[in-house]
């Protein structure tokens, strides 16, 4: 139990270090938050995936190291955005809806196709790895360009403030990765101990325990960002770390393994594609409105609960899992996609001009 209260007290400090440090950077850089938190924060925060999925690979484990990003990445888009937006929901800046988000769904599809041979070549890996450089050019650019716009509009309303010494931000940062990275193992060291304590198979603790343990410096920057109004940091974060996870994580293990990363038949049948669905399932709800509502973060949380409760009852092989699949695919899933697609449908409607109408002079 002390394990677990250090680990949370150490994410807490972490995010809220981490958020400082990329906040100053940004304005020293001349970045958005936004960039800032799709790049420098995503790749941070994706460092225990990236050591997770590289030891995995070459000790010769590739269901660890598959199922390590597979798992963070469906925990990022349901979890981290379902929570970050129950506590306060989020604006979705207009480049995370025409550049980041279609890039995290075009990389994860990339991703299973790629899959679907059953394995993961170096040739694969320098390709995902190679649209992931491709994509941070793009951004960095885009950012850039959004920044300058916004500190014109400061410069005109006077809204200026001293920034943080370049190596005082790079400090923060550095601080509060290695506070995020260490909370976070004392937090699935401590919530394994308890979880054997009360009976826990291993299969279990692997799914939950081992699974949330490389994403909660993800989650805690992000909900930290979102209660400090940092919205832009929260959003690109988590993005920003998908598209980390598939470029840089599962790419380099591919390049490092001298015989590919294997893609077990089940991760091909059932995870990667929610993995696909998950981030292409943002897109819509970051559309509308261009913000993520706390009901739409809600809804995560519950589609999260549910995939979850999937895999504990698969595990167990219990009886129910046939019938609870079964309402799934028949009932729940597609009420969620059409009521999705009511939503985009709305949205356009709405911001579609009026025939006949013309502006006011």
């Amino acid at each position: 139990m002390v394990r677990v209260l250090v680990g949370l007290v150490l994410l807490t400090a972490g995010g809220e270090v981490l958020v400082r440090g990329a906040s100053a950077l940004a304005t020293r850089l001349g970045m958005s938050r936004l960039v800032v938190g799709l790049t420098v924060v995503a790749l941070a925060t994706s460092a225990p995936e990236l050591a997770v999925t590289v030891r995995a690979t070459v000790s010769g484990e590739p269901d660890i190291a598959v199922g390590n990003v597979v798992g963070s990445n469906i925990f990022n888009v349901l979890v981290v955005v379902g929570v970050s937006a129950v506590v306060i929901p989020l604006a979705v800046k207009v480049q995370l809806v025409r550049l980041d988000i279609p890039v995290m769904v075009a990389l994860s599809v990339l991703f299973f196709l790629l899959a679907l041979d059953g394995q993961l070549s170096s040739v694969d890996g320098l390709l995902l790895f190679g649209a992931l450089l491709g994509y941070l050019v793009v951004a960095v650019r885009v950012g850039r360009r959004a920044q300058s716009l916004d500190e014109s509009q400061d410069a005109v309303d006077g809204a200026t403030a001293p920034p943080m010494p370049l190596v005082t931000s790079v400090a923060l940062i550095v601080a509060g990765v290695a506070l995020l990275v260490f909370g976070a193992g004392q937090l699935v060291q401590g919530a394994t101990v308890i979880a054997r304590a009360f009976g826990v198979s291993e299969l279990v603790i692997g799914l939950t325990i081992v699974a949330l343990g490389t994403s909660l410096p993800e989650l805690a920057t992000a909900v930290i960002a979102a209660r400090r109004g940092e919205r832009d940091l929260s959003i690109g974060n988590v993005v920003g770390s998908n598209i980390f996870n598939v470029g840089a994580v599962l790419g380099l293990s591919a390049l490092v393994s001298t015989v590919g990363v294997p893609v077990a038949p089940a991760a091909v049948a059932l995870d990667i594609p929610l993995m696909v669905a998950a981030a292409a399932a943002l897109l819509p709800v970051a559309f509308t409105g261009l913000a993520v509502a706390r009901w739409e973060g809600a809804l995560f949380l519950g589609l999260y609960l549910t995939y979850t409760t999937y895999l504990f009852l698969a595990a167990a092989e219990h009886d129910a899992v046939d019938g609870f699949s079964t309402v799934m695919l028949t009932f729940v899933l597609p009420l969620v996609a059409v009521t999705l697609l009511a939503l985009v449908s709305a949205d356009i409607r709405q911001r579609r001009p009026r025939r006949g109408l013309t502006a006011p002079p």
